[in-house]
């Protein structure tokens, strides 16, 4: 038994209740972390925001330090974001992959990285999930299109297995190579784009850290229909910059020719950063609606420059004619 050492035993009345010192943990809690500035990231509502149905495996990352990869705008819906697709693989209407793409099959996957670099491999999906720490970034996105999202990804910087791959000096360009089976996508039977789906960016670009390989989104991997098993993800480009289910990745010495390009180079260019001064053919580009905010009555926002990335990206276009290279 240990002394007293002169000290009363506390009564009952002066002991505090449980409940009243939970709430009160769970309010300095919020307080410390208001305190560093992560206000989203206080209480319940906010984790809620990026957490997952429970319908898919977890993928967890911690959150990301690189500047700008955690924006403070409210995280759309996870329903709209899994319902509300671009993958012409699996259907054009908005509604057709979340539909069609339970076909996929994202078990063995392998992903192929070739061309100028000194370390070319194969990669199978357990392989690059293990190669870097996952992280969880809050990005925008915009799609061509005139609507937007706000996605809590999963992943790790691009970069992280550029670097691996150690690209030779001829490496100006980095080619993505998506999936295209007839058997798993019904999609690929339309002749609306030259399959496979074929993107590309500029070296400086794959490796700036936001380019993101994304593997999950909401603490999940990827449902099928957003690009499983992995994805490129780069939040200051138009969505459809952002290849899916990629199978190889290639570094050329010169510009590839991404798929929307050859289709109508008139429409789509191969840089497609966001440029709200730049209207599409056939739209204006000058304002977007957010998915998930009210539907065809919510009021269009303003677009920002290279989908508010600018402070962070904008230096990678500096002197560059940014009407002709939007």
């Amino acid at each position: 038994m240990r002394p007293d050492h002169g000290f009363n035993h506390p009564t009952a009345s002066d002991i505090t209740p449980r409940e009243v010192f939970l709430a009160r943990r769970e309010w300095l809690l919020r307080s410390a972390l208001l305190g560093t500035g992560l206000a989203t990231w206080a209480g319940r509502e906010a984790l809620a925001q990026t957490a997952g149905p429970g319908k898919l495996a977890k993928l967890p990352g911690a959150r990301s330090a690189v500047a700008g990869a955690n924006v403070m705008d409210k995280p759309t819906p996870y329903d709209d974001v899994s319902q509300y697709n671009n993958y012409y693989e699996f259907g054009t209407d908005k509604a057709d992959p979340a539909r069609t793409a339970h076909t996929l099959k994202t078990r063995p996957w392998t992903v192929q990285v070739e061309g100028e670099v000194k370390r070319p491999g194969t990669y199978g999906i357990d392989d690059l999930l293990r190669l870097s720490p996952m992280e969880e970034r809050i990005y925008r996105m915009r799609c061509v299109e005139g609507w937007s999202m706000v996605i809590p990804w999963v992943g790790y910087s691009l970069a992280d297995l550029i670097r691996r791959a150690e690209p030779t000096g001829n490496a100006k360009y980095v080619q993505f190579v998506t999936l295209a089976d007839k058997a798993q996508m019904p999609g690929l039977r339309s002749g609306v784009l030259d399959w496979p789906y074929v993107e590309g960016l500029r070296i400086d670009e794959a490796m700036h850290p936001l380019t993101l390989l994304a593997f999950g989104l909401y603490g999940e991997v990827l449902p099928n229909q957003n690009g499983a098993p992995v994805r490129l993800v780069v939040p200051w480009k138009y969505g459809f910059k952002s290849a899916k289910s990629i199978v190889k990745i290639r570094f050329v010495e010169k510009q590839p020719a991404s798929s929307w390009e050859k289709a109508n180079a008139q429409e789509y260019g191969f840089y497609s950063n966001v440029n709200p001064k730049v209207d599409h053919p056939r739209w204006s580009q000058a304002t977007e609606r957010r998915i998930g905010e009210g539907g065809l009555f919510t009021p269009k926002r303003p677009t920002q420059m290279f989908n508010g990335y600018e402070a962070q990206v904008g230096q990678l276009y500096a002197g560059m004619d940014l009407k002709k290279f939007y």
